[in-house]
């Protein structure tokens, strides 16, 4: 069995472990500074550990790309847990050009001496749905650019293969459709432009989103170089890149289920600030395929670990399918409450009870659905930098 090591428990002294041999749905929240990613990267250390998964964290703020490093800060402290500091080996997707991202090569260099590995991300036109085209350039698929839209991709899809066309390709169908209007074609050919200019499609050749991941290192999706918002490029990635991996996996588990050697190994990802991806109330660019994930994800060998300051701000479906809960301090009544509402059975007290009583940066309330165990621990010191202090 592969045991994730979290750290150990106040009260009881014994440590707090996940089993990870199996998928998982997890939540880690916690106010700002009350360690919530520095737990996220906990998660990945030990997946690593256990090697016998694929690992993506999804970093919306740019800081993970630390973990090339040795945490030397904290030597005193791991050695009282039997560790020691150590790097883990990164590589960075980055959407586009590496170089033009950062705002230079130099800095792409110093990253580079650092340890960390850079390649270069690009989507596949074919692999993004009419439907997404239609949520970037903020209109629906009912509507005549929509309707335009979704007749041109299906008619690339007929003439090219799935994974034989690009923009220019759509561009091209578009002025072909002879029951638009010119204004209906014009909207859509400049929004498709400047799509085209956005620096994260690919061009000229299909490449496999998957094969870009390293089974053997700690892949970081770094999206802070790419504009948050509702509509935004972010849950396109996001988006895109899900469905992939989604669709890989159960290929992969019908070979496992034949005796066949499986092609890839199962995949975990995880997601910070995930707010931004499944927010509560309102849709988003790739929140369905990240619901389809926490629903459906145990069959094919996916799981996922979802984190944020706000946990009320995180759709309910996710957090009802979460049966490892890790929060740190929250102070705002919405948080707690949404939290309180995944309270069962087998507690003594609500959720919120035990919040209340964490004294310090780096305790947390640990509740695993599996064991049926509730309790606060302190998470263990990180063996590789933690990234994301305050300049």
């Amino acid at each position: 069995m592969s045991r994730l090591f979290l750290g150990r428990g106040l009260e009881t002294e014994a440590d707090a472990y996940i089993d990870g041999g199996k998928s998982r749905a997890i939540l880690v929240c916690g106010k700002r500074g009350s360690g919530k990613s520095y737990t996220l990267g906990v998660i990945a250390e030990e997946l690593h550990r256990a090697a016998d998964a694929t690992i993506l964290i999804v970093d919306p703020m740019g800081i993970y790309h630390t973990m090339s490093l040795s945490n030397h800060e904290q030597e005193s402290v791991l050695w009282d847990w039997g560790d020691s500091p150590r790097g883990l080996p990164v590589k960075v997707l980055v959407p586009g050009d590496p170089v033009e991202r950062y705002g230079g090569a130099d800095i792409v260099a110093e990253m580079e001496r650092r340890g960390v590995e850079f390649r270069s991300l690009a989507l596949n036109p074919s692999d993004v749905s009419a439907e997404s085209w239609c949520d970037s350039f903020g209109t629906s698929i009912n509507e005549p650019m929509g309707i335009s839209l979704a007749k041109a991709t299906r008619r690339c899809r007929q003439e090219y293969g799935a994974r034989g066309y690009f923009i220019r390709e759509i561009i091209d169908e578009v002025l072909k459709d002879p029951r638009a209007h010119d204004r209906t074609i014009d909207a859509l050919v400049n929004r498709l432009e400047m799509a085209n200019q956005w620096g994260i499609f690919a061009a000229d050749r299909y490449r496999e989103l998957a094969e870009i991941l390293d089974p053997d290192s700690v892949n970081v999706l770094d999206l802070s170089v790419i504009d948050s918002g509702r509509y935004g490029r972010r849950g396109l990635i996001v988006s895109v890149l899900s469905r992939d991996l989604f669709r890989k996996r159960s290929i992969a588990r019908r070979r496992e289920e034949l005796g066949l050697a499986p092609e890839r190994r199962k995949f975990w990802m995880l997601i910070d600030e995930a707010h931004q991806f499944v927010p509560s109330g309102r849709s988003a660019l790739g929140k369905e395929e990240l619901i389809r994930w926490v629903k459906e994800g145990r069959q094919p060998g996916l799981s996922l670990v979802v984190a944020s300051q706000q946990p009320s701000a995180i759709d309910g479906e996710v957090l009802s399918q979460c049966d490892v809960i890790i929060s740190h301090a929250l102070t705002t009544s919405d948080d707690k409450t949404a939290l309180n509402r995944l309270t069962k059975d087998y507690m003594r007290n609500e959720i919120k009870t035990y919040i209340d009583q964490l004294a310090r940066t780096g305790q947390a309330v640990f509740v695993d659905d599996d064991t049926e165990r509730l309790e606060v621990v302190q998470i263990r010191p990180r063996a590789s930098r933690p990234g994301g202090g305050e300049a």
